[in-house]
C-alpha cells in the first residue's frame, strides 16, 4: 500500500467474528437446522463449519448472502481434532455443546494468535461443578459425565469470555438451576444468550455480570442474526480519525463502542450517530490519547494495536495499558520498522508521536496486529507490505476491496500472505 490517502465513504460492518463462531457451535446443542444471518466471509468460518462437519454436522455457507444453515444430527462425534483446533482458538467452545449433548468430548488443546497465555482452568473447574470429570491426556481436554450434567452455582475468578461461553452452554440443559456469577458481559456474550433463549433455553440476568439458568430437556433451532461487529467498527473509526477522513459505518452499534468513540473524540474527531451506525469525521492531526483496555464495558483489547497505532502519529505521548494479554505489544516491534516512537515495560507502552511514518515491510502476528500495521500504512511516506494477511482474513472480510472503495492505494498480493 502506498500511504497518504484520506479515507472517505461508507462501509458496512458484518456479523461479529467473536460472536458468530460461538453461535455455530451452540447449535450442537439442538437437533435439525440452525440458520444463522450476517455471517462474514472469513476463514475462521471456514474453519469452525469444517470442524462441525467432522463432528456429524451439514454445513452449507452462502458468503455473498451472509448465511450459514448447520445441521445436526441426532447422534454427534464428540472429538475435535488438533488439525482444526490449532488453527483457531475458539473451536474450544465446542466442549461445553459436545458435553451437554454427547455426554462426552475431546477437544484438542488450541491455538491460535500469539498474545498470551489463555489457561483453560476456569472452563474446567466450571464443568466440574456441574457434574463432568475433566482431564488433560496427550494434548485433549477429555470431558464426560455419566448422567445428565446437574445445576451447581459458579464463581469465576475473572469474567473470562471463554469461561462463561463454556459453562453457559453447557448448563443449558443441566438438571436444575445453575447460576454463573462474575460473567463476561461482552455484547458477544449476550448475543450467545438470545439465541439459546430463542431455541428454548431458560437464561435470565442476560447483560449483567449474573447469570441465571433453569436448565431444559432440550432445546430446537432457530434461525437468527448475528450481532454487528463492534471490533470492524472500531477499525474503520480509527481508519477515519488516523487518515483525517470522513467514514460512515453501518450496521454498527454505538452503545457497543462508547469507550472507544470517546477516546476518538477527545482526539479531536466528530462522531455523529446516523440511522443504522455512526459517523466519524476528521479534519487536523489527532491528539494522543491514553488507554486502558478491560474487561466489557472497559476499553476492549482487540482496538489496542488499532489505537497504537493512532498513537504513533498523535500530537504528544500517550501512555497505553494491557491488562488482558500480556503478548498484545509484540506488534510494536513491526510498528518501530515503520519509524514509530513505542516504548514498552511489562504491561505499558508509551507511545511518542511523530509527524510521519516511513513505510516498510512488517509482518502481522495477529489480527488485531495486522489491521493495526495496515492502519499504520495508511499514514506512512511510501509503500509498505503487510505479510501474514492470512492472520487478517481471520477477522475482516472484505477489508481490502472496502479499503480501495474509501480511496486507499492498496493491493492485495496473494502470494504474500
Amino acid at each position: 500500500m502506498v500511504g497518504g490517502s484520506r479515507l472517505v465513504g461508507e462501509v458496512r460492518v458484518t456479523g461479529a467474528k467473536n460472536s458468530v463462531l460461538k453461535l455455530m457451535a451452540a447449535a450442537l446443542l439442538a437437533e435439525g437446522t440452525t440458520t444463522l444471518l450476517d455471517v462474514p466471509d472469513i476463514l475462521d468460518v471456514e474453519i469452525m463449519a469444517e470442524l462441525l462437519r467432522r463432528l456429524g454436522c451439514e454445513v452449507t455457507h452462502d458468503q455473498v448472502g451472509g448465511v450459514v444453515a448447520i445441521t445436526v444430527p441426532a447422534i454427534l462425534d464428540h472429538r475435535a481434532d488438533y488439525d482444526l483446533v490449532r488453527r483457531m482458538r475458539a473451536s474450544i467452545c465446542v466442549l461445553g455443546p459436545l458435553l451437554a449433548r454427547c455426554g462426552a468430548a475431546e477437544v484438542a488443546l488450541p491455538g491460535g494468535d500469539n498474545i498470551g497465555s489463555r489457561g483453560l482452568d476456569m472452563h474446567v473447574d466450571g464443568l466440574i461443578k456441574l457434574g463432568a470429570r475433566a482431564v488433560n491426556e496427550h494434548g485433549y481436554l477429555i470431558a464426560s459425565t455419566e448422567k445428565r450434567l446437574r445445576g451447581e452455582s459458579v464463581y469465576l475468578d475473572f469474567p473470562s469470555v471463554g469461561a462463561t461461553e463454556t459453562i453457559l452452554m453447557a448448563a443449558v440443559t443441566a438438571d436444575g438451576t445453575t447460576v454463573i456469577d462474575n460473567v463476561a458481559r461482552e455484547p458477544e456474550i449476550v448475543d450467545i444468550c438470545r439465541m439459546l433463549n430463542e431455541m428454548g433455553a431458560r437464561i435470565a440476568g442476560v447483560g449483567s455480570s449474573t447469570l441465571t439458568i433453569e436448565g431444559v430437556e432440550e432445546l430446537h433451532p432457530v434461525t437468527h442474526r448475528t450481532v454487528p461487529d463492534r471490533i470492524v467498527a472500531g477499525t474503520w473509526a480509527v481508519a477515519a480519525v488516523i487518515t483525517q477522513g470522513d467514514i460512515t459505518i453501518h450496521n454498527a452499534k454505538v452503545e457497543h463502542l462508547q469507550i472507544a468513540l470517546e477516546k476518538l473524540v477527545i482526539a479531536g474527531a466528530v462522531v455523529t450517530e446516523v440511522e443504522d451506525g455512526f459517523r466519524v469525521v476528521m479534519d487536523q492531526r489527532p491528539k494522543a490519547v491514553d488507554i486502558v483496555t478491560l474487561p466489557y464495558p472497559g476499553f476492549p483489547t482487540d482496538l489496542q494495536p488499532q489505537f497504537i497505532a493512532l498513537n504513533a502519529i498523535a500530537d504528544g505521548a500517550a501512555l497505553v495499558t494491557e491488562n488482558l494479554f500480556e503478548a498484545r505489544f509484540r506488534f510494536v516491534q513491526e510498528l518501530a520498522r515503520l519509524g514509530a516512537d513505542v516504548r514498552t515495560d511489562g504491561h505499558h507502552a508509551l507511545v511518542r508521536g511523530r509527524l510521519a511514518l516511513s513505510g516498510a515491510p512488517v509482518e502481522a502476528t495477529d489480527i488485531r496486529a495486522g489491521a493495526g500495521l495496515v492502519l499504520a500504512g495508511l499514514v506512512a511516506d511510501g509503500t509498505t507490505t503487510v505479510y501474514g494477511v492470512s492472520h487478517i482474513d481471520r477477522g475482516y472480510s472484505g477489508f481490502v476491496p472496502d479499503l480501495v472503495r474509501l480511496g486507499a492505494q492498496i493491493t492485495r498480493l496473494e502470494e504474500v500472505g
